[in-house]
């Protein structure tokens, strides 16, 4: 708890029997440490009654939870399940999509237009430097540099 030391504890003993005196000195330890106990003990008990509340609570909720499951009140396991499983209403979607695709006699539906922008999953995409193409060079550069080339070449042969 307290980082004291060997050194610091010959301090306070030295200062302990200056300011006590050496008479009084056993006197004084044994009432410190009695103090100290009893902080202790009321620092217990009030962790104790703590710890009781809070499990009296979770028992109430407990015991509220399990009277409604035995009466039967607010617990029904397929209650929720019939809606997220319309099976029926599935099926006959998926039977209606595959008659439209399939029958020969259907107009096609009109393709949407192209978008012009890029999709907003992908627009982070195009900030990333190292995801941009290289740009192509300038025909004044390339030529310039070809023609470098050339001379560089000419100068290392003669």
């Amino acid at each position: 708890m307290f980082d004291i030391g060997w050194q610091e504890l010959l301090v306070l003993a030295v200062l302990a029997i200056i300011v006590v005196g050496p008479k009084d000195l056993p006197r004084a330890i044994k009432t410190v440490t009695q103090w100290v106990r009893k902080a202790r003990s009321m620092a217990r008990d009030l962790q104790d009654g703590l710890d009781e509340v809070v499990r009296e609570a979770e028992l109430d909720d407990i015991k509220k939870e399990a009277n409604k499951i035995m009466n039967g009140d607010g617990v029904d396991p397929s209650e929720g399940l019939v809606d997220d499983l319309d099976f029926e209403k599935d099926w006959k979607e998926t039977v209606q999509d595959l008659k439209d695709a399939t029958d020969p006699n259907a107009k096609p539906k009109a393709e949407p237009a192209a978008k012009s922008e890029p999709a907003a999953d992908f627009a982070d995409l195009d900030d990333d430097p190292a995801l941009a193409p290289e740009p192509a060079p300038a025909p004044a550069a390339a030529a310039a540099a070809k023609a470098a080339d050339d001379a560089a070449s000419e100068k290392a042969k003669g």
